[in-house]
């Protein structure tokens, strides 16, 4: 017998440990049933349990579950992930504060290297448990991690091949170089923030330079135009004409004398400040494009007027080693004793932030490696595509699908914008860049080639060129890649899980990592593998607290911690609350109460499972019960019937990815159905134990995909169930048609009745006469007319095919069925008459006031939408509530 209460502590790990002892998550790619694979995006190796990681844990587990119990190969790859920056920034940060190492880097890469991975490791058992926890039933016996050796031989292996086939170069550009961080990011990895700025307009060149008024320029960031090269006009700006084409000499406050060139571009935008924008190649993207179209017009070379570390270099005279702002404010200062200052505005800006270190980010000059993603080299479906284009069409064509699909536009987006990719960091932790130099000879491969003085490029790869990869390079057998002969072909050839279960079908993640690593997954693995990396996207929004903001580590109180939800309720009410009610590329609101109700959800199942394997130890049940469907009731006709257009409706839904709704379904079954009517309308002698067998055994399988821990401790208690429950298959749909329709109809008078008996006020527990005319179905409801009395508390029914309609009576029609309330004795008919014309002449007064004030045109077009939306909505309801309240007056 069950225990009287459902303690989740007290089962899950224990549970769990059984699950994974039993491997009931191995996959094989020996087995003939089609595959369903979903590889697992990677955690952070050192980060811990967070909702984000939860909702996609929750999301992915039930889907996996569901395919096991429906006879798929189900593999759920699991990982973590080296995460470069964040891992080294975290270690660094560490070994400054707690073992006083003022510069960690000055232990050596090779020692830096050696500390991060301890701290690597150590850190992964955390978030593994925490994994364990939420229930998620992955393959660990096929864990990776993007630093393991046959992952690093798969970076390496693309990374060759890309060189070869002109895919990636390495050249002098300007890049987004995180000053905090000393790397460089990519461009996705930028962010921008709305701040306060201030535009500075002055005197460029002067009168006597220009041979007639002087020239001014407005800009944001005056300390870069000690760098300018040239000054750019639109060509069709008459007030410039005759300065293009023409050098000056500049002398700025400070000493500094730059030689610039004006010159004609149609991007310089007319109306913004003066109309002239001065050119500093190396420390603006757009400015570097100017400098490259104009080249041969430009006398001058660009100067570097910021340094990495964020100061001002040794090429601009007068502010050398300044920071920025103190540059800015002198050389402002300057310009102001020299009259040249014509104003300082405040205006909003862009300002760029890094995604990873939060604090501005500078274009600098940096010699890099890039991918091209223009260049037509890739072969894809019998043509040749830039990685672009294949991007394009994979999604284009359907091979890959993205839920929802309104997201498929902002993808094309992206990529229509997308630029040559800067793959290189210059960090130490993370796969090195495997390419050595000797002089003037470049090598790039595994290893570095045979002879002496070859030195290996100091930088790593972007984190995101290895994640770009996970789907099919955690397949590649680790043994196979031990090999250093095979090529990338011969990897993928020789290695079975690759073969069995690659594409994979399904990628579940954020909807805010569209461009960091879904689309460089299409990117990395057509042209890596050429196939698709997954058939299907889907996305999850956000968490968000109950007033709709966004959870913040910086603000305590919004945050829920999945490990104390879970200690508190138990993973199942924490996965419930966060899959009903999540719809793809939404947020949802997740608050304490809601986890707490989907707990009351799973102490509702054990308790209908106490009741129900209370009878059958009474009836000495100890083996699975067979149905004698000659011998059924109203009742197990209803439910069967109910349970097989469950099983099809969630089936159905689990299929297309609706989670939510299969949830819905579920919960709906269980707490509606099974419990609040089918187990009442089978009390007494009506009670057929083979019945509630079959249709809890079904609850319990259908809800061990969202719910897998109290369905499994249930199951290990249910008569005659074999093994275990994440083993058992998928019910299958009856092909016998049941007839649902009498207790159908049924439940809708008791409903009915106890909607009146509330709509008049009369009290619970007070039992009332009931009068129905049920014409043809006279019969049928006779034969349940016990239900009625008990489930509707009624004192007396009139039953009978037609008859009178009564005098001060509650009435209303149910299925073609008149139900009527004597309402004589049970309330005081003369006071509540009184009641309910006071309420309806009040309402009509707040009615025709409301109705004004909409009809009122200055209100509705000044009023915010949503205040008129609101009276629209008051209106309404009220409209609604004078009809009820008729009807009920009617009834006098």
């Amino acid at each position: 017998m069950l225990p009287s209460a459902y303690e989740a502590r007290k089962y899950e790990d224990k549970i769990y440990r059984t699950w994974e002892k039993g491997g009931a998550f191995k996959a094989s790619a020996d087995s003939d049933k089609p595959p369903f694979t979903i590889s697992m995006p990677p955690p952070n190796a050192t980060g811990v349990l967070h909702l984000g990681h939860s909702v996609m844990l929750a999301l992915e587990d039930i889907m996996i579950r569901h395919r096991r119990m429906k006879g798929y190969e189900a593999l759920w790859l699991p990982g973590t992930d080296h995460a470069a920056i964040a891992t080294e920034s975290v270690v660094i940060k560490n070994l400054k504060e707690e073992e006083g190492i003022e510069n960690p880097r000055s232990l050596g890469r090779e020692k830096l290297i050696k500390r991060i991975a301890q701290y690597v490791e150590k850190s992964q058992g955390v978030i593994r448990s925490q994994i364990r926890k939420m229930g998620a039933s992955c393959d660990w016996s096929r864990e990776r991690y993007t630093m393991d050796q046959s992952l690093h031989r798969c970076v390496n292996e693309v990374f060759k091949k890309m060189y070869e086939d002109g895919l990636i170069y390495r050249a002098e550009r300007v890049v987004n170089w995180d000053v905090a961080l000393q790397t460089t990011i990519s461009d996705d990895e930028v962010e921008y923030e709305e701040k306060e700025g201030t535009l500075y307009t002055f005197e460029y060149l002067s009168a006597k330079q220009t041979g007639g008024k002087p020239l001014y320029v407005a800009t944001s960031r005056p300390e870069t135009k000690l760098g300018d090269t040239a000054l750019a006009v639109h060509p069709d700006d008459k007030r410039y004409q005759h300065l293009i084409g023409r050098d000056f000499d500049v002398k700025w406050p400070g000493g500094q004398i730059i030689s610039i060139t004006v010159i004609a571009d149609h991007t310089v935008d007319m109306e913004f400040g003066t109309g002239v924008v001065g050119v500093t190649p190396f420390h603006s993207k757009t400015d570097y494009e100017l400098w490259q179209r104009h080249k041969a017009e430009i006398k001058t070379d660009p100067i570097q007027v910021i340094d990495e570390d964020g100061t001002i270099t040794g090429h601009i005279k007068g502010y050398t080693g300044m920071t920025v702002q103190d540059c800015r404010e002198q050389f402002v200062e300057g310009l102001k004793k020299e009259k040249r200052l014509k104003s300082e505005e405040s205006y909003p800006q862009q300002l760029s932030i890094s995604y990873r270190s939060k604090q501005p980010i500078e274009p600098l000059p940096k010699l890099q490696w890039f991918i091209d993603v223009n260049k037509k080299t890739v072969s894809w479906k019998g043509e040749v595509m830039s990685l672009k284009e294949v991007m394009q069409e994979a999604v284009r064509s359907k091979a890959v699908s993205i839920i929802p699909d309104r997201f498929e536009k902002t993808y094309f987006h992206w990529i229509d914008n997308l630029q040559d990719w800067c793959i290189s960091r210059q960090i130490w932790w993370g796969h090195r860049i495997p390419v050595w130099y000797k002089g003037d000879d470049v090598f790039v491969g595994l290893e570095a080639p045979e002879g002496d003085g070859w030195k290996q490029d100091e930088d790593t790869l972007d984190t995101w060129f290895s994640s770009g990869l996970w789907t099919w390079s955690t397949l590649i057998d680790p043994a196979v890649t031990e090999d250093g002969i095979l090529s990338l072909d011969d990897l993928l050839e020789q290695s079975a899980d690759f073969q069995k279960f690659h594409p994979t079908q399904m990628m579940e993640t954020g909807y805010d990592i569209l461009f960091f690593w879904i689309a460089r997954m299409i990117l990395m693995t057509t042209y890596a593998t050429g196939q698709i990396p997954f058939e299907t996207v889907y996305l999850h929004g956000l968490i968000r607290t109950r007033e709709g903001k966004k959870m913040s580590k910086s603000d305590p109180a919004t945050c829920i911690d999945p490990l104390d939800m879970i200690g508190q309720y138990g993973a199942d009410a924490l996965r419930m609350s966060m899959v009903i009610g999540n719809t793809p590329g939404n947020d949802m609101r997740l608050y304490e109460e809601k986890i707490k109700g989907y707990r009351n959800f799973t102490n509702k199942l054990w308790n209908a499972s106490r009741f129900v394997l209370g009878i059958f130890e009474e009836k000495g049940i100890k083996d699975t019960p067979v149905i004698d469907t000659e011998n059924l009731t109203d009742a197990d006709e209803w439910i069967l019937g109910k349970m097989n257009k469950t099983i099809q409706a969630a089936d159905n839904a689990l299929m297309g990815y609706k989670i939510s709704e299969a949830g819905q379904l579920l919960y709906d079954f269980l707490w509606n159905d099974f419990c609040d009517w089918y187990l009442e309308l089978s009390k007494g002698d009506k009670q057929n134990a083979a019945v509630l067998y079959h249709v809890l055994k079904n609850i319990l399988i259908l809800l061990h995909p969202f719910i897998p821990f109290v369905t499994e401790e249930i199951w290990s208690h249910l008569p005659g169930a074999e093994g275990m429950l994440i083993h058992a298959s998928y019910p299958a749909l009856e092909s016998r048609k049941y007839c649902d329709l009498p207790i159908t109809r049924l439940i809708d008078i008791i409903t009915k009745i106890r909607y009146l008996r509330a709509e008049n006020k009369i009290e619970p527990a007070k039992k009332v006469p009931v009068i129905i005319y049920a014409h043809e179905k006279a019969n049928e409801l006779k034969r349940n007319e016990e239900d009625i009395l008990r489930l509707a508390r009624v004192s007396e029914l009139t039953l009978q095919e037609t008859g009178e309609k009564p005098d001060k009576a509650a009435a209303d029609v149910v299925h073609g069925m008149e139900l009527f309330i004597p309402l004589e004795g049970l309330v005081d008919t003369d006071k509540e008459k009184e009641r309910l014309e006071k309420e309806v002449k009040n309402l009509e007064k707040y009615l025709k006031g409301l109705s004004a004030k909409l009809s009122n045109k200055r209100f509705v077009e000044n009023a915010p939408d949503a205040v008129v939306e609101g009276e629209r909505k008051k209106l309404e309801e009220s409209e609604e509530k004078v009809e009820k309240l008729k009807e009920q007056l009617a009834q006098f």
